[in-house]
């Protein structure tokens, strides 16, 4: 296997990290201590896009650097997932840059399941503004009535009625439906009850404007709210969209699942590698900067070997996810999925740990707003649940090895 890149994939590593550092970190540092005080709480009527994002967003796209995630050449950069993997650990490293590269969640997967599933009116209607960053999407999928851990527990329901599909049902955990700009989202629900396991949900385009679609609250992380993205609950009754809406085809929702999941769990840890890589950054600094009892706390106790362990577990974690992301390259995600999995267990807990420690050393600070290190810590905390919890993917993993000898 082959983890170097090509020019061109290194050339693009080298403008995001600048623009980052350049641009983005800037606005950062003076905007994101005051919006993650989340001072209009969970009222996302309130909430409004950031000019100065969206003018990070114009420069950005005047670069080029922008929809790096798609493989297409003619939509995206056409870059291979472990080319593209590189470039999402930098964007990692600060709060906003996924977005002002348009390479933020749940939109790329979204972007990815219209460009790779989606009808060509469907990619005609929907496509083009979320490439160029007009609007924005959401994907409903978790329940708040069943343990979602289990897709397949999926209470919501498609029926077909005619030429029209009804919707029903609730929820909740629905990434971007805050945002004012989101205006289509992706409903994944029980469509074909009494077929094979897999084979019984659908997916379902729904324009956030159909009657019957309302957004009862949006959910708190850690006191956060995420604005102006938010996590929402969302309730269906009976809602009713044109039959073509429906995404491949009646019973393959599960099979979009897989195609969306597996190059954004990618996405997903190689961030929050980024982000850890960050946060050592952080915590070796202010380690440098402080003294107590006579010696840089960076000296102090048993320091010199967390950083040790720190060091050596983001770059396990970022050869594992370079491996999963090459064998996604080589023989597509349903080949690498004991892979992904693992990276998925992995990354988020090697970032919550990297992150845990810098907080320790930083004391009250870390805490608080003043530095990036809190919200680092909500985001590890919440992807070992989203797309997925730990226990799942272990479960997986374990499957896999016990069928290499035949263990029921």
């Amino acid at each position: 296997m082959d983890f170097s890149l090509s020019p061109r994939a290194q050339d693009l590593r080298d403008q995001v990290r600048h623009f980052i550092d350049n641009h983005i970190m800037p606005v950062e540092e003076a905007v994101l201590p005051e919006l993650l005080l989340s001072k209009h709480g969970g009222d996302w009527g309130q909430w409004s896009v950031l000019p100065q994002v969206e003018a990070l967003k114009e420069k950005a796209r005047e670069l080029g650097l922008w929809n790096l995630f798609l493989p297409d050449a003619e939509f995206g950069a056409g870059l291979s997932v472990s080319e593209y993997a590189v470039l999402a650990e930098q964007m990692g490293r600060s709060h906003f840059a996924p977005e002002v590269f348009n390479c933020n969640a749940p939109d790329t997967g979204n972007m990815e399941v219209l460009w790779k599933y989606g009808s060509e009116a469907q990619k005609a209607r929907w496509l083009p503004p979320l490439l160029n960053a007009e609007i924005r999407s959401v994907f409903f999928m978790t329940e708040p009535d069943v343990a979602s851990s289990d897709a397949t527990n999926m209470e919501a329901t498609i029926a077909v009625d005619g030429d029209e599909l009804v919707l029903n049902g609730k929820k909740w955990w629905s990434t971007g439906v805050g945002d004012p700009r989101c205006e289509v989202g992706v409903f994944m629900g029980l469509s074909n009850p009494d077929a094979a396991r897999h084979s019984r949900h659908s997916m379902v385009l729904v324009p956030m404007n159909t009657p019957g679609v309302t957004i009862k609250r949006m959910l708190p992380v850690f006191g956060g709210f995420d604005e102006p993205i938010g996590h929402g609950e969302v309730w269906f009754d009976n809602v009713r969209v044109p039959k073509d809406n429906l995404i491949l085809g009646l019973g393959r929702g599960f099979e979009i699942a897989q195609g969306r999941l597996g190059p954004g769990r990618i996405h997903h840890c190689m961030r929050a590698i980024g982000a850890a890589e960050r946060a050592l950054e952080l915590m070796i600094k202010r380690g440098q900067s402080r003294q107590a009892f006579g010696k840089p706390l960076i000296k102090l106790g048993a320091n010199p070997e967390r950083v040790a362990d720190l060091r050596i577990a983001i770059d396990q974690a970022r050869l594992l996810t370079q491996y999963a992301a090459w064998k996604i390259d080589q023989v597509g995600a349903m080949a690498a999925l004991s892979e992904i999995s693992a990276i998925k267990v992995v990354a988020p807990n090697v970032l919550q740990n990297v992150v845990d420690e810098a907080i320790q050393l930083y004391g009250g600070a870390g805490l608080s707003n003043d530095t990036p290190l809190a919200s680092m810590f909500a985001m590890a905390r919440v992807l070992r649940i989203a797309d997925g919890p730990d226990a799942v993917h272990r479960n997986l993993i374990a499957r896999l090895e016990f069928a290499k000898y035949n263990t029921p």
